[in-house]
């Protein structure tokens, strides 16, 4: 048996889930992303010589921004009070890693503004150094865990 689709009425419209019902509980999602960056503009990130500024630290903030606007950009999301945003950004040999932790106590849970800061902040990143790599690439933006809500907790490898 499939599993019924929340976000599609009786007659097969789209619909935003009234969640009215459900508790509110505390949730938790984490979600991470990768942008791989040929060597000299890793290094002039690294280095902060970018000249539209501090590559990370603008990407930080837009991330944070995003995971905010979230319902503003995915179309059956709905506006959630969040009470913690954290996005940290890891230079590695070869890009940098991008992972969020979004937070809130809500009737429904907060993936979608993980995935949305963790994303928001990769193209940040691919905006700001551009000009040194146009060749850059995001991958691997996924979740990495949730807590909380009905279906409990969930992370990474879990059937």
């Amino acid at each position: 048996m499939s599993p019924k689709l929340t976000h599609i009425d009786a007659e097969g419209a789209a619909r935003m889930v009234d969640v009215s019902a459900k508790a509110e509980t505390k949730r938790e999602a984490v979600a991470e992303g990768r942008i791989l960056i040929g060597a000299a503009a890793l290094d002039a990130i690294r280095a902060g010589s970018v000249k539209k500024g501090d590559v990370l630290a603008v990407a930080r903030v837009a991330g944070i921004m995003a995971a905010k606007k979230t319902a503003d950009l995915i179309p059956l999301c709905h506006p959630l009070p969040i009470s913690g945003v954290t996005l940290d950004l890891a230079i590695e040999a070869d890009g940098i890693r991008a992972t969020a932790t979004v937070a809130t106590t809500y009737t429904t849970g907060i993936e979608m503004e993980a995935l949305t800061a963790v994303t928001a902040a990769l193209l940040t990143v691919y905006d700001m150094a551009k000009a040194l790599d146009r060749g850059m690439r995001i991958e691997g933006v996924r979740l990495l865990s949730k807590t909380g809500g009905k279906s409990g907790d969930w992370k990474v490898g879990d059937a």
